[in-house]
């Protein structure tokens, strides 16, 4: 099998799969781990793939500014929505971060829901301006704008004196041996404070998302409660459900 055949082949395999480890593809492709390893640098070059320690795992979806996103697959966020909200309390603190399937969740909220909501996300607060029994408290901090959120030292330090009933965190990447990650540190250190003073977190993952890896890990996959997502492979839905996330498809 030539080098090109073997690599487009990886691929496939990649993609069926989500995820593959070295050793297991020398012998099913007959080739060296060697080889292998050569064949993920060079597709992990070429942005195909992202190499990790035993192998390497699909890349997940591009990413791109808020605006370009709110356009894309709106329905399976919509979705994800009304399958999270039987999760959601009312009564209860909520901190809710910034991205667009959350924001579809918060538009799915009932009009009358009672809750305080703490949220660095300027969207997410102004879709809530018409809830009346919704008090909304905006964390302050450097508006990113690529992801519509505020970060920085002053939103971490906000969050010093939270307490959280539910964290409802957007999404970037996870993997189950990876963990959640996303592409920025400042966006890690924001989303992991918020983890670390939450009872609960809820995360809504569209399909693309599961067992892909960014930059900057926030925590391992088992800081989730929920994993909200598509209806899934099996074998998929039991690497985080091996791990006492509840996953809900």
């Amino acid at each position: 099998m030539l080098k090109e055949e073997r690599q487009q082949k990886i691929l496939e395999i990649l993609d069926e799969e989500q995820k593959i480890i070295a050793s297991d593809l020398s012998q099913r492709l007959q080739v060296s781990e060697d080889t292998i390893r050569r064949d993920l640098k060079e597709l992990d070059q070429q942005k195909l793939i992202r190499r990790v320690h035993s192998g390497a795992l699909k890349i997940g979806p591009p990413v791109t500014d808020f605006e370009k996103r709110q356009k894309i697959s709106n329905d399976l966020k919509e979705n994800l929505a009304r399958k999270a909200l039987p999760y959601i309390q009312e009564n209860t603190v909520i901190l809710i971060d910034g991205s667009t399937t959350n924001l579809q969740l918060v538009n799915a909220l009932p009009i009358n829901f009672k809750a305080t909501v703490i949220t660095n996300s300027p969207p997410i607060a102004m879709a809530l301006a018409y809830h009346e029994q919704i008090e909304v408290l905006m964390i302050g901090g450097t508006l990113y704008k690529q992801s519509m959120v505020n970060l920085g030292i002053d939103t971490v330090e906000y969050l010093e004196n939270i307490r959280a009933d539910t964290y409802v965190m957007g999404i970037y990447n996870i993997d189950d041996q990876n963990g959640i990650s996303v592409p920025t540190i400042s966006e890690s250190l924001v989303k992991r404070k918020m983890a670390s003073i939450s009872t609960e977190i809820i995360g809504l993952a569209t399909a693309d998302k599961l067992n892909t890896v960014s930059n900057q890990i926030i925590g391992p996959a088992n800081l989730l409660t929920y994993l909200v997502t598509e209806n899934i492979n099996p074998n998929i839905a039991k690497l985080y459900t091996k791990q006492k996330i509840a996953v809900i498809q």
